[in-house]
């Protein structure tokens, strides 16, 4: 059965709210990946206050919270590129498809 120019079009429109989705997922990974790089540079900055060896106990969590939220951004990040790529050569297949017929 023929597929119309409306239902390809509805497809390509499908498409392109994917890749707005993908597009936001990144933005927020970015967030997510700047955020403990945020909160290490203001320990970095007001480390002469405090010393560093009497607050092991609240710097070992915070590190390893901040690496697992930096792993979380990377992931996410490489997710979205991803899926915005597998998402952009689907769209050229679509616009492929309408031209030649």
């Amino acid at each position: 059965m023929k597929e119309s120019y409306r239902d390809k079009f509805e497809n390509i429109n499908l498409l392109l709210a994917e890749k707005r989705k993908s597009l936001s997922v990144l933005r927020t990974a970015i967030a997510i990946f700047t955020l403990p790089l945020s909160v290490l540079t203001i320990l970095i900055a007001t480390s002469r206050y405090y010393n560093p060896l009497e607050s092991l106990h609240l710097l070992i969590p915070l590190l390893f919270v901040s690496f697992m939220l930096v792993i979380l951004g990377v992931y996410l990040i490489f997710r979205s590129f991803r899926r915005i790529k597998k998402i952009d050569s689907r769209i050229g297949l679509s616009k492929r498809n309408i031209i030649r017929k």
